[in-house]
């Protein structure tokens, strides 16, 4: 119910309930993060007091947390995250991404640390890609480099680290590309896109043959991180 309320007012972030504490009456509290800041403070401003699926009013204030931690963190989107938000503000036709060059770099066998004749095999992807916003005119690319030292049991146990290696490393190529895209929401509803230029940014007619990344390792990334945990939070409701 949480959810259906407050996404009313634009696309959440997280969701997440907890119980009173011990020494408050009994009952459950919600933190609850927006994407834009003016989309909280009108959640806030339209649902503080209101008897919106329970009997008493609710009460909702804008988050005070202030911790210079907090303040400090500038962590970019995950993978699903960028999906999420751009398919609500642009559109599932508002964007496209396109691969322009995905090649194994390193493919080796080395002595496992355990000796007995062990191999490892370590591996390793770039991915350059291409995101462009057609209605807006504006394109961008983002790179990656993921690698994982693994030991080799069979031809099965290669094939499977090669495919998880290519879809990791085309997700942490369109995350960087994200990185660089501004979305702008007007008061009228309309989205507006810009991308931020930097020295280092790829040009059409300088990329060829050039692939110029950002390095990951994929144990950096585990597949079940909470990507809400210990941020700020927009909006608190209780």
């Amino acid at each position: 119910m949480l959810f259906g309320v407050f996404s009313s007012f634009g696309p959440l972030y997280l969701v997440k309930v907890s119980p009173n504490a011990p020494l408050h009456p009994p009952g459950f509290f919600a933190l609850i993060k927006f994407y834009s800041a003016a989309q909280a403070l009108k959640a806030q401003q339209l649902t503080d007091g209101r008897s919106l699926f329970q009997s008493s009013p609710l009460k909702v204030r804008l988050s005070s947390k202030q911790t210079p931690h907090f303040l400090s963190r500038n962590k970019p989107l995950g993978h699903a995250r960028c999906l999420e938000l751009a398919n609500h503000c642009l559109g599932f036709n508002g964007w496209t991404s396109d691969i322009i060059a995905l090649k194994e770099l390193t493919n080796e066998e080395e002595e496992g640390e355990e000796g007995g004749g062990v191999r490892r095999r370590r591996l390793r992807f770039g991915c350059l890609l291409q995101l462009s916003f057609p209605h807006h005119k504006q394109t961008t690319r983002g790179a990656a480099v993921v690698e994982d030292s693994f030991t080799c049991t069979g031809p099965d146990v290669l094939l499977q680290r090669r495919c998880k290696l290519q879809k990791l490393v085309r997700d942490r190529a369109l995350v960087q590309a994200f990185t660089t895209v501004l979305l702008i929401l007007l008061g009228n509803g309309k989205v507006m896109v810009e991308v931020k230029r930097t020295s280092d940014q790829f040009l059409l007619e300088q990329s060829e043959g050039v692939l110029q990344v950002n390095e990951f390792c994929q144990s950096e990334f585990p597949s079940d991180v909470d990507e809400g945990e210990d941020e700020e939070w927009n909006l608190t409701a209780s």
